[in-house]
């Protein structure tokens, strides 16, 4: 009889021996919906997906997909007017400890940016933990390369969330496409004869789900009158040799006449371009086409460069961000603060307010430079 109990059992003390805590998870938008919210996480093994969710650690809802994968994509929709959301991952016998994020709601909501995590790896991100962040943004060049030994491909992306696991599981991450993000093979000193990048950045839009085609979004808090943009603008002097990483950004491009038609609308009072080229070169590219366009939003945000800066343009205020500070200066010509100190963007909409705040913060947290914006 023991031994009869002992087979029946095997199946199950053999998943059980199998089943493994899920800890890489990472929360984005897919859509551009903030009531709806992408719960993304990794397996070793293919398996089903399966998010349970509600506004208290007793959950109660669920949403499942049964095709078995080993990259875990799930949307949920949330419930309005919930100050904080909680959610537990299941893939087969592996399955998370609950967690949970901020409802957009109340009186103002905080969202960060940071830039070049890909040769800032070292840098501790703790502090935007401690922001207490509604959302996150990047600036680009979110990993070094796609091709770095060990770590290819989507497992630079990987690496990226393991190096803070608590604030990509914790808060929506939005990441802007930088030239490293899409990095097949080492760039070299000349063009090569096959393509450095892959313009169409797989890899990337694999493992992030982002709005529109991921390469460029749009994403809206209009409780907030928040608008974010983001192009895929990186390096675009290598435009049309195998050094080309972006995709074209001339004024006949797709995301040229998406970005004018977008600025353009009036039902957003503030409207943040978030992108990874250059603020000036991007402002004299093809002939300036870029320029009037910029004028028509509330700020413009690159992590270009390896510092923090604000210039402003008629104005209208440009931001440079970089985790990693000491870099070599590529100061705007219309600079009005620049820092080398390691630093993000802290931006804070209030609702009904006339006005929006961008601030340059050091990784303690200390504030280096304050831009009040007005409505548009």
């Amino acid at each position: 009889m023991l031994r009869f109990s002992l087979l029946i059992l095997g199946p199950f003390l053999a998943s059980a021996l199998h089943a493994a805590p899920i800890e890489r998870i990472w929360l984005t938008h897919a859509v551009n919906d903030s009531s709806r919210i992408t719960v993304n996480w990794e397996t070793t093994q293919p398996g089903p997906s399966l998010v349970e969710f509600g506004k208290d650690e007793s959950l109660g809802k669920e949403a499942r997909s049964q095709e078995p994968v080993t990259l875990h994509h799930i949307e949920i929709v949330l419930a309005p007017d919930v100050p904080r959301h909680y959610y537990r991952v299941r893939s087969g016998a592996d399955e998370s400890a609950i967690h949970s994020f901020k409802g957009y709601r109340g009186g103002t909501i905080r969202v960060g940016v940071f830039a070049d995590r890909g040769y800032a790896r070292d840098r501790d991100l703790s502090i935007l933990v401690k922001e207490d962040l509604h959302l996150l943004l990047s600036g680009g060049d979110n990993v070094a390369s796609l091709h770095e030994k060990g770590i290819e491909g989507t497992k630079a992306f990987s690496n990226l969330i393991d190096s803070q696991g608590d604030l990509f599981r914790g808060t929506p991450f939005m990441p802007v496409l930088g030239n490293h993000d899409r990095e097949i093979t080492p760039r070299g000193p000349e063009p090569p004869a096959h393509p450095v990048y892959d313009i169409e950045a797989t890899a990337y839009r694999r493992f992030f789900s982002l709005p529109d085609e991921g390469w460029m979004w749009r994403f809206d808090l209009p409780d907030y009158g928040a608008r974010f943009l983001a192009l895929d603008a990186n390096h675009v002097s290598d435009a049309g040799t195998t050094w080309q990483t972006n995709q074209p950004v001339t004024k006949d491009a797709v995301q040229h006449l998406w970005y004018a038609a977008e600025v353009a609308r009036r039902d957003a009072p503030f409207v943040i371009t978030v992108n990874n080229e250059r603020n000036a070169t991007m402002r004299g590219y093809d002939g300036g086409v870029w320029a009037p366009f910029f004028q028509q939003s509330s700020a413009v945000i690159t992590g270009y460069g390896y510092f923090g800066e604000r210039a402003e343009v008629d104005g209208v205020p440009y931001f440079n961000t970089c985790l990693k500070g000491n870099g070599d200066l590529y100061k705007d010509p219309k600079s009005a603060f620049v820092t080398q100190e390691d630093n993000y963007l802290l931006l804070t909409f209030t609702k009904n307010s006339p006005a929006m705040t961008i601030m340059i913060k050091n990784m303690r947290g200390e504030t280096l430079d304050t831009r009040v914006i007005k409505k548009r």
